[in-house]
């Protein structure tokens, strides 16, 4: 008995002797990834595109612009004054409300009240970033962004849903 508990422990110890042998790493094809998940997002943007016309071709009785950065835009109060739009570094104030595509508001300008923001200098969404460069002070205007420029495939994960294209009716009420 005593022979065997020694032969135990000997072959023990001689085992946790021997040096781990490392696993094989998985293989992953990430090239198919991507691939799938531009195919995806393309997919998501040409829908979300879609539902945008949609909603422009039922407001007929209003003029809405393409913005080279990949949304639209219509005045809802424009002025007509030559008044300078804000540039990098400039502090502007203003207030916003987001909407859906059915013009449920989501969460109102309340939620968020007056916004300071420097113009570049500080983290918001894409699509209102761009937007607010293309506004003089005192007006109104009405952004309709894909998901890509609002929250994008997260939502805000309280009220905007995953991939959602929303509406903002911003007022620029200051520019510094």
């Amino acid at each position: 008995m005593k022979n065997s508990l020694y032969l135990v422990f000997l072959l023990l110890t001689l085992i946790s002797c021997l040096e781990p042998t490392p696993r094989k790493p998985i293989s992953h094809k990430s090239d198919t990834f991507i691939e799938e998940s531009i195919e995806r997002n393309k997919k998501i943007n040409e829908i979300q595109k879609s539902a945008i016309e949609y909603y422009i071709a039922q407001d007929s009785t209003n003029n809405y612009f393409t913005s080279e950065n990949g949304f639209w835009y219509k005045y809802i109060q424009q002025e007509v004054e030559d008044v300078e739009m804000p540039k990098v570094g400039d502090e502007v104030i203003f207030e916003y409300e987001i909407l859906d595509l059915n013009d449920v508001v989501i969460y109102p300008k309340e939620t968020f009240g007056q916004v300071n923001y420097l113009i570049d200098k500080e983290d918001i969404t894409s699509g209102l970033q761009n937007g607010l460069k293309l506004m003089r002070e005192g007006e109104e205007v009405q952004f309709l962004f894909p998901s890509f420029k609002a929250f994008g495939y997260t939502g805000d994960q309280v009220k905007i849903g995953i991939n959602q294209p929303l509406i903002y009716k911003v007022q620029l009420l200051k520019i510094k």
